[in-house]
């Protein structure tokens, strides 16, 4: 009986700190992203309740562009039109984001990327914490008399 429970546990541990596919984290990146933290270097973290301002993410095989857009009530979107390129690479058994403009040029690691949770980490050793947006949802609901 001890034997069988030291196995069940054993077999959970091993499960839970199975790494993430990078190759299928990639499906998981393309969307509208909420930022819902950051987490600083020295573990503070800094909350963030209400954006005006979202992440939307466009993959294409192993290229993508990331656009700052706000949402609007019509459930539309608007942009500044300021888009920044990147390359997905697999590098140390991660997927890593590499952006280049004309001013800079930086990596981002990907932490977790599920389809409601993304996680990054940038050159700064702060991790990035994104929820998927959902849309405003002002529709009354309906009374049966």
């Amino acid at each position: 009986m001890n034997s069988k429970i030291i196995i069940i546990v054993v077999s959970l541990i091993a499960l839970s700190c199975e790494k993430p596919n990078p190759e299928a984290q990639k499906q998981n990146l393309s969307g509208y992203w909420e930022i819902k933290t950051v987490e600083m270097p020295d573990g503070e973290k800094k909350k963030f309740d209400v954006n005006t301002v979202l992440d939307y993410i466009e993959v294409k095989g192993d290229s993508g562009l990331r656009t700052k857009v706000s949402p609007k009530i019509d459930g539309t979107f608007e942009t500044n039109g300021i888009s920044e390129d990147f390359t997905l690479k697999i590098e140390e058994d991660s997927l890593r984001m590499y952006y280049k403009t004309p001013f800079d040029e930086w990596k981002e690691t990907v932490i977790e990327a599920k389809d409601s949770t993304l996680k990054v980490k940038n050159r700064d050793n702060k991790i990035y914490t994104y929820s998927k947006f959902k849309k405003f949802d002002f529709e009354k609901p309906t009374t049966d008399n």
